[in-house]
């Protein structure tokens, strides 16, 4: 039987292999039949395309057999979607039409295949490569919160934690190079290790509708994605630079890539320094400073059966942990110093050392990942094959005790090390009346080791595996999808004793100074998922989506196993290993209309989540006072939270309305909405809001655009926006560690164009943005720093975020070889 199998299988591979299929055709403007150069015109799927040449001819070689969707795109032109069938030789001739409609975004996100966002019943916003040159952040996560149901849990400004709809952490998945990005993600302090310049795109599906993602994709998926590969017989790069004035930011990225003959590659290296950021109120904030590079390589085939391609990177972060401690006469920050005896002193920071680049002394953490990616997609028939292996590790190092060294270490107090090998393969059948299905398994070996001298989470080891299927069939007006996936996952937690005499690892109990940190535990989670919905077009213009869907996931490490004090905090926390999964319920509806003068699109969503898993302070035995427990590793004790369940519901949703009059040529007006409600049931006022709910947001953006100005300038523009975040007041006041957060307006500016070269193409971009221009001291409600020390002399407690801050970006594009 599996011979047979086998020889099918082998024999569908040769007949796609020896198919010569090719596209070729024209793209001309609608209205003068004038031929468009450089237009882009792309196959998701298969990761080919090309640019239509001077005279508005392209080819696109090496096209399986099947049914694929292109997307054709030029600047001050509607976007064209259209379905391509894979034939001998198709000649396709495209008439494109002038106009200021949004885009027709295509998605590749949690569906089978490329996909018109309209059509899916999914909500998904998108951040695309314009937004990421136009406007300026401190870090990846900081760019993408311009979406309107995306926001960030931030301690300074390199580390941001993303939250999509109030829910963040292990409920939120990241997928940069096609695997989930896997770096001890459960801690305030622990960001994401992505390269911000290596990023051209990216797709947010929000809810748990992501079936292919697995389970821990409770509230949503951020997915990266890199730049489209190169079109045959191409060699090009870029050179970007960056400066910023606040934190003297530095950003530099070097890129080249080429396809020749179908083998495709490309080459980046990234840096960024900053030094300490400012603000008003606190001037330089002691230790915020950083330091990051990347190296990233991608070499890759792409044939008539197919492509395959190998992602490898190479990412190092170093930066500063701020604490917020002051001194109690001045309201000065303190710094760390080595004192007599290897003992830790504070003292007021030298104000030379706020200006200082890569500038570590002793309160850091040392980041490093390490990923490669196989990415292979194979032609089965009319079908497709796909299998994706990706292997990581992540080396995380943070000291903040310098009266602790330990030759293991190297002197970090918390050293995790993690390292992950995914899977996904999956089988896309050919369409056929319209109707596509998949069928697919992925999951994840996960194992992580504790090679510091400090210990919060055990080593353990974990396998997840998951089988999915999902459907869909369009008719006329209406688009029906949905699918099932379940999941399980097996965790073994290994035993940790030390000696409680010094606090030191030992290998197991030799005498009565041994302390049990970890108790060894095997366990096993299983749960089904699933979703179902409609896309609707009323009319060329008005559109409606419905979605139903369920989710699954079962408890992190952190929260089934913690016991010690969370490094940098004063709280011990407890795990729970008698946890329950999560699952939830939710419900989102979507009304858009798309004219030729405004775009409008309205998103509600409704959750409710069974055994949401938080953690709770504990009382002592009689409840007069906090439970307290010491942890013998660190040496010192504090007050205990250990990991509960309960039931949560969280409402709100999105809304978009961006005004571009077909009438006055480059005039846009944007603006978004997003707010989220987030109880627990069966909870007292102290305690019924879940903690660091995400304010509401209003951001207003108007933009002037000029899409050729005279011989040397072409996309000259200018914007002004504000970003308003509406006071923060039902907040999880139970414990004191969360207050309420006041309003605040942020003003923003921005100017840039690309500067022309003779020959007509595009010598340079120059983009020239001010982030909060009126200098506004605020406070984020979801900045760790709020809660810091208080500054005696003013009386304000904690650390404030980034004040006015001007970035001068510029990007220079090298033509190598163009395709002929």
């Amino acid at each position: 039987m599996k011979k047979h199998i086998l020889y099918i299988l082998f024999t569908a591979f040769i007949l796609n292999a020896k198919a010569q299929n090719e596209l070729t055709g024209t793209v001309k403007d609608s209205t003068s039949n004038s031929a468009l150069p450089g237009v882009n015109l792309y196959i998701p799927d298969l990761k080919i395309g090309a640019i239509s040449k001077e005279d508005g001819s392209f080819t696109i070689h090496n096209i399986p057999n099947g049914t694929f969707l292109m997307q054709v795109t030029a600047v001050g032109y509607l976007t064209f979607v259209v379905e391509i069938n894979g034939k001998e030789k198709t000649i396709m001739n495209i008439k494109m039409a002038k106009s200021s409609i949004e885009l027709k975004e295509v998605i590749v996100t949690g569906v089978s295949s490329a996909t018109e966002a309209q059509s899916s019943p999914q909500s998904i916003d998108v951040v695309t490569h314009d937004d990421f040159v136009q406007n300026s952040s401190s870090n990846l996560i900081d760019a993408i919160s311009l979406a309107p149901s995306v926001n960030a849990m931030t301690l300074g400004p390199e580390i941001s934690k993303p939250f999509i709809r109030g829910l963040g952490y292990n409920r939120v998945v990241t997928v940069n190079d096609g695997v989930r990005q896997e770096g001890q993600q459960w801690f305030d302090e622990f960001g994401e290790e992505i390269d911000e310049y290596s990023v051209d795109r990216v797709e947010i599906l929000k809810g748990p509708t992501a079936l292919s993602y697995g389970s821990d994709a409770f509230a949503g998926v951020i997915n990266m994605l890199s730049a489209p590969t190169l079109p045959e017989g191409t060699i090009k790069g870029n050179v970007l630079a960056n400066y910023q004035t606040n934190n003297g930011l530095f950003g530099e990225s070097f890129n080249v890539g080429g396809n020749q003959k179908g083998f495709v590659w490309d080459l980046r290296y990234s840096n960024k320094m900053a030094h300490c950021y400012q603000n008003k109120y606190d001037g330089y904030v002691t230790n915020s400073g950083y330091s990051e590079s990347n190296v990233k390589a991608m070499v890759g085939i792409n044939r008539k059966w197919g492509y395959s391609h190998l992602t490898i990177s190479d990412f190092d972060m170093k930066l500063g942990i701020i604490e917020g401690a002051r001194d109690s006469a001045t309201g000065k920050f303190l710094t760390h110093f080595h004192g007599f005896g290897n003992t830790d002193s504070m003292g007021i920071t030298p104000q030379a050392d706020f200006t200082k680049y890569s500038n570590f002394p002793v309160i850091h953490q040392h980041v490093r990942h390490y990923k490669a990616v196989l990415d292979n997609s194979f032609a089965l028939g009319s079908g497709r094959l796909g299998l994706r292996l990706g292997f990581q590790q992540n080396y995380r190092q943070e000291a903040n005790d310098i009266t602790k060294t330990d030759s293991i270490s190297g002197g970090y107090n918390n050293y995790f090390f993690l390292q992950t090998i995914n899977y996904d393969l999956r089988y896309t059948l050919p369409e056929k009346n319209h109707f596509e299905l998949a069928v697919g398994v992925n999951g994840m070996k996960q194992n992580s080791e504790d090679r510091g001298i400090v210990f919060v989470i055990p080593e353990y080891n974990i396998f997840d595996i998951g089988g999915f299927v999902t459907a869909k069939k369009e008719f006329k007006k209406l688009a029906i999808s949905g699918g099932l996936r379940y999941d399980m996952r097996t965790t073994k937690v290994k035993e940790m004793w030390v000696n409680s005499a010094n606090g030191k690892r030992i290998s197991g109990p030799v005498d009565s100074t041994s302390y049990q940190q970890f108790t060894p535990s095997n366990s096993s989670f299983s749960g089904l998922s699933g979703s179902l919905g409609l896309a609707y077009d009323f009319n060329e213009n008005v559109y409606g989506k419905l979605n139903f869907s369920r989710g699954y996931r079962a408890p992190s490490i952190p929260e089934s196993g913690s016991n010690g004090i969370h490094d940098g905090t004063p709280f011990y926390e407890m795990g729970d290993p008698k946890l329950k999964s999560e699952n939830s319920l939710q419900v989102d509806a979507t009304f858009g209309v798309n004219t030729e003068d405004f775009t409008l699109e309205a998103d509600a969503f409704y959750n409710q989540i069974n055994n949401y898993i938080f953690p709770e302070k504990l009382a002592n035995w009689n409840n007069s006072s906090d439970s307290m427990r010491t942890d013998v590793a660190a040496g010192f004790g504090g007050p205990v939270f250990k990991y509960v369940q309960g039931n949560a519901i969280l409402t709100g949703g999105e809304a978009i309305f961006n005004v571009h009059p077909h009438t006055i040529k480059g005039v846009h007006w944007n603006n978004s909405f997003g707010m989220v409600n987030a109880k627990q049931l069966n909870q007292p006022d102290s305690s019924k809001y879940l903690p660091y709910t995400p304010p509401y947001k209003y951001h207003s953006e108007l933009k002037l655009v000029m899409v050729k100005s005279g011989d040397f300038l072409k996309n000259a523009f200018i914007k002004f926006s504000m970003d308003y975040y509406f006071e923060q007041n039902k907040v999880f006041y139970k414990f004191g560690n969360e207050t309420i957060t006041p309003e605040y307006t942020l003003f923003n500016v921005g100017i840039g164009t690309d500067f022309c070269c003779k020959k007509g193409g595009t010598a340079c971009t120059l983009v020239i943005s001010v982030n909060n221009i009126a200098d506004v001291a605020y406070q984020s409600s979801m900045n760790r720093l709020k809660y810091t020390d208080t500054n005696n002399v003013t009386g304000r407690v904690g650390v404030y975020n980034m004040g006015r801050n001007v970035s001068v970006k510029l990007i220079i594009p090298i033509d190598i070889k163009k395709s002929k």
